[in-house]
């Protein structure tokens, strides 16, 4: 469909009042609004757990109501991201390397990244770079069109690096995440 941007909103602002099933998602998405904004003030920790029920009742929700659908999804989520790791492609690989390079000066300029965590960043950074200049070699050395995922497929070298610095990629991610979730919960509650 080729609309325009207004008649984009004017769909969205008619699915609003469409049904009962959208106007209780608005009241829900509206309480939860107001809620957050009224916790800016007077900071209740009681308010912000109501704000997590409201979630994770939402989430609740949704699951028990269309758990068929729901489940489809992550199938589909779970497939995309295999799809991901397996055949990688080599666009989202350079937007990797962008990403780890606007880190690494991050890492590098940051006051306030514990020691601990710039040797890690450090070590993994280095790590991917290096495989992502021995793609680039590879690549380069073999002739072997970047866009063209046959002949990239074909070459099991360069799939290894790829997959490997993806790996790298993703682990880094995860292990980022649950160390600032340590660092928030040892924060909260020391």
């Amino acid at each position: 469909m080729t609309l325009s941007l207004i008649d984009k909103f004017i769909n969205v602002f008619k699915y609003m009042f469409s049904s009962y099933l959208s106007i209780e998602m608005l009241i829900i998405t509206l309480l939860l609004f107001f809620i957050l904004v009224f916790n800016l003030k007077s900071n209740n920790h009681y308010i912000q757990m109501i704000a997590i029920g409201i979630y994770i009742g939402f989430i609740i929700g949704i699951v028990i109501c269309y758990g068929a659908y729901v489940q489809t999804s992550i199938n589909s989520f779970v497939k995309v991201i295999l799809n991901y790791i397996y055949f990688p492609s080599t666009i989202a690989y350079f937007f990797i390397i962008v990403f780890i390079t606007i880190m690494i000066l991050y890492t590098l300029f940051s006051n306030r990244i514990s020691y601990f965590k710039k040797i890690f960043n450090y070590l993994f950074f280095s790590i991917i770079y290096f495989l992502f200049m021995s793609f680039m070699v590879l690549a380069t050395y073999d002739g072997v069109d970047l866009l063209d995922k046959v002949n990239l497929y074909k070459n099991d070298t360069i799939l290894s690096l790829i997959q490997i610095s993806n790996f790298l990629f993703l682990v880094w991610i995860i292990f980022t995440g649950f160390y600032h979730l340590y660092k928030y919960f040892k924060k909260r509650f020391d």
